[in-house]
């Protein structure tokens, strides 16, 4: 039964039949064949029909939340006893906003110095992906926003206050401020993160306040292309500033505060909420714990946390 529950799960996550099944390791018609066996069995039909997948019938909504429920139970109490027999092993999944990726490193270096066996997967997403793929059991955790939108039922911990500079040449700027407004923000040539990113709605609703309106030249979903396109001088973009102290700012580009208001958001790690919780939900929370005051302090860690610490 639980591998059927799996696949109900792979088709929410991937909203497809074929790509739900080839996650599986399966065939389509395999995959199709056990959602009918749930159906059969609990009298009731799940999904609904047509030359593709169309969505859940309210009945397999419910179904689902109880097949994330046992899945992720299942695949706990595994996990725990196999951490009993052999300690703290195996893949761990961790999927963040493009604005945290590089502060990934801080929790992963410090977690695999502590459980050396344990091996990292880190994807890229926005917040909404993030949290429907902690749902799905498609990641083990997330860095995300904690403040600004709604996360649902999940465990979290704080890591840093996210701030913002105006990345730009010198060149762009010769005037060279030491702090610029949003108001002044709005008036430059700017290379901003896609309307997906929170990190953009952000952006726009701090514009948006004081009666200004985003009109980027240039958009993407990669904080790398954003920095890669203000180099040549021509963009500016808006950019976190533990980002920009992370990826180093170059020769002539300057990471500018923005004031007028000084807007701070909380970003910080996001894990399932289940008793008894998983040894690596366990292990990921206990690891963010340790690491969260040396990054609320504005301290890039230059080496993994020692296991004694």
């Amino acid at each position: 039964m639980i591998d059927k529950l799996e696949y109900l799960i792979a088709l929410s996550r991937e909203r497809h039949f074929g790509r739900a099944a080839e996650s599986c390791g399966i065939s389509q018609p395999t995959l199709s064949a056990g959602i009918k066996h749930l159906e059969d069995v609990l009298g009731v039909l799940l999904v609904q029909r047509g030359s593709r997948f169309v969505g859940f019938t309210p009945e397999g909504e419910r179904a689902l939340d109880w097949a994330r429920r046992i899945v992720g139970d299942t695949r706990a109490m595994r996990q725990d006893i196999e951490a009993l027999k052999r300690g703290l092993s195996g893949p761990v999944r961790i999927a963040a906003i493009p604005s945290a990726m590089p502060m990934v490193a801080a929790l992963t270096s410090a977690f695999c110095t502590r459980y050396p066996d344990v091996r990292f997967t880190i994807i890229s997403g926005n917040s909404e992906e993030i949290l429907t793929d902690l749902e799905n059991l498609a990641i083990d955790a997330g860095l995300t926003y904690l403040d600004n939108e709604p996360l649902g039922r999940v465990n979290t911990v704080p890591l840093y206050q996210e701030s913002y500079r105006l990345i730009a040449r010198t060149s762009l700027l010769p005037e060279a401020p030491e702090s610029i407004s949003w108001k002044d923000v709005a008036s430059l040539p700017l290379a901003l993160m896609t309307s997906d990113m929170q990190n953009r709605r952000i952006i726009d609703g701090a514009l948006s306040a004081l009666g200004q309106r985003a009109a980027p030249m240039l958009e993407s979903n990669s904080m790398i292309a954003l920095l890669s396109h203000v180099r040549s001088g021509l963009w500016a973009s808006v950019m976190p500033a533990m980002l920009a102290e992370a990826l180093g700012i170059l020769e002539g580009v300057r990471a500018i505060p923005i004031m007028e208001p000084e807007l701070s958001h909380s970003i910080g790690l996001v894990a399932p909420y289940r008793e008894p919780s998983s040894p690596i939900t366990t292990a990921l929370i206990a690891e963010a714990r340790r690491i969260a005051p040396t990054l609320q302090d504005g301290i890039w860690p230059e080496r993994p946390l020692a296991a004694s610490q």
